[in-house]
């Protein structure tokens, strides 16, 4: 069994603590001076309680790599601007794909190279990819030191695989780069 490091105790700690302030609605409390302290209170105890057993499963490497302001606000940029974006363009997409029912559709399999290494990169990309409708990520494999995803398309138009993962992709891994490697 996998020890629990100090470092990845308190920055599962923090995270589970924000979300925790996040979804309770203390966040906004704390800076009124509204907040309640008995959940406050409560928060931090079941923030302790999770991290004791999940810390070990979180937080593999680099416990506090996120919590460097660039990296933050890269994610911030990339979940608000990056992937706001292919999350419209995916969406009309299929739109005009359900409201022409004359266009054929061609799902099918395709195998994507991507040259991100980090275990949270590869979530990251493969997740984004499965958020987007007509998309979703099947496998993430190791083949030769180069990872590859395996993507179900709801219309993989492309012939080229190459281009096809790069229709699929889209600036995504670029950005997921930055953020984590």
């Amino acid at each position: 069994m996998k020890k629990i490091t100090p470092a990845a105790f308190f920055s599962t700690l923090i995270v589970c603590y924000l979300f925790w302030l996040l979804i309770t609605g203390q966040i906004v409390s704390i800076f009124t001076g509204d907040a309640s302290w008995q959940i406050l209170v409560a928060g931090g105890v079941v923030s302790i309680l999770v991290s004791l057993f999940a810390a070990r499963f979180f937080i593999h490497e680099k416990a506090f790599r996120l919590f460097n302001p660039v990296r933050f606000f890269l994610l911030l940029f990339y979940v608000i601007i990056i992937f706001g974006w292919e999350l419209i363009k995916a969406n009309v997409s299929m739109a005009i794909r359900a409201f022409c029912p004359t266009k054929k559709l061609k799902p099918g399999f395709v195998k994507i190279p991507t040259k991100l290494k980090s275990e949270y990169a590869l979530s990251m990309l493969a997740n984004s990819i499965t958020l987007t409708p007509g998309t979703i990520t099947m496998d993430i494999v190791e083949q030769d030191g180069e990872n590859y995803l395996y993507v179900h398309c709801i219309d993989a138009e492309a012939e080229d695989m190459e281009k096809a993962g790069e229709e699929v992709k889209g600036a995504m891994e670029k950005w997921i780069r930055r953020i984590w490697e």
